[in-house]
């Protein structure tokens, strides 16, 4: 099959997993977002009724991650706090267009001003909360440094704030697993198409000697809002040296929450705990 073909075949398989995996009619607004590098699929969940409309949480994935694997949380998100919810999957993830190349050694602090700055245009948002898992709590840490004028308040879980012998050693032991038989079925599931890009991307880069010396530390000192930050006593991906990191270098208030029993997905794992935590934190913070 030559590339022209091959790239026609993938196209097909990405629209008919995107008609296949299309939400029912439940009040979600769907949007493909177009940006320099291809178009962003991105998901809302509404607002309760009166609630202000003007302050979303944006999710922001994990390496492996896209909006279908949060599974019920940012519906569960939006309940518990009445704001409307929005998750979108990085370019090359989920049900976005496939990345035309590799990511950089500073795609962290990119995001800022690449599909997060189309999302805000496209929903037409002006302040804004954020919420990242894993790398997307680095991404949400650089953006709110970056838009400290518009973004009022930060959640993060699990994320890293440099790079931890246990974090690369979190991702070797990942990608051995990976080679186990079906194992990237079950990844392509969720990245149609895209599935060997997405596990490269993570490992290779995270990996890499040019990744190595990466931090968090110049953006924690730009952040200016108020930060929660969740980590599970048994994250196989980071120790409590991530956000112990994070709260003695963030520029403004951090409050730290451990999670006793919780491994690396306090959303899925500790999710009533979560919920609650977060739930108090936007009311105090999020208007």
């Amino acid at each position: 099959m030559d590339d022209r073909a091959l790239q026609a075949c993938t196209e097909a398989r990405l629209q008919e997993a995107r008609r296949m995996t299309a939400p029912a009619d439940t009040g979600l607004h769907e949007a493909w977002i177009p940006t320099a590098l291809g178009h962003v699929h991105a998901q809302r969940w509404p607002a309760d009724a009166g609630a202000d409309t003007r302050l979303p949480i944006v999710l922001l994935h994990d390496s492996l991650g896209c909006t279908a694997l949060w599974r019920s949380f940012p519906a569960d998100l939006a309940r518990v706090t009445g704001q409307a919810v929005i998750s979108y999957d990085r370019l090359g993830f989920g049900r976005s267009d496939v990345h035309p190349g590799l990511l950089t050694a500073d795609f962290v602090a990119s995001e800022a001003q690449g599909s997060f700055a189309a999302v805000l245009d496209a929903f037409s948002i002006d302040r804004f909360m954020v919420f990242g898992h894993s790398v997307g709590g680095g991404m949400a840490v650089s953006i709110a440094a970056a838009y400290s004028a518009r973004c009022e308040a930060v959640i993060t879980e699990s994320a890293q704030s440099f790079v931890e012998t246990l974090t690369l050693d979190g991702i070797r032991a990942a990608r051995d697993a990976f080679a186990a038989p079906g194992q990237m079925q079950r990844l392509e599931k969720y990245h149609p198409g895209k599935a060997q890009w997405v596990l490269d991307a993570w490992v290779d880069t995270w990996l890499s000697p040019a990744f190595r010396d990466w931090s968090l530390d110049a953006a924690l000192a730009q952040v200016r809002c108020p930060m929660l930050v969740f980590q599970g006593a048994d994250d196989e991906f980071g120790s409590a040296r991530q956000p112990e990191r994070i709260a003695a270098l963030s520029g403004g208030p951090v409050s730290l929450a451990y999670l006793a029993g919780c491994g690396h997905v306090p959303h899925r794992e500790s999710a009533a705990q979560v919920l609650e935590r977060v739930q108090g934190f936007v009311a105090q913070h999020g208007r």
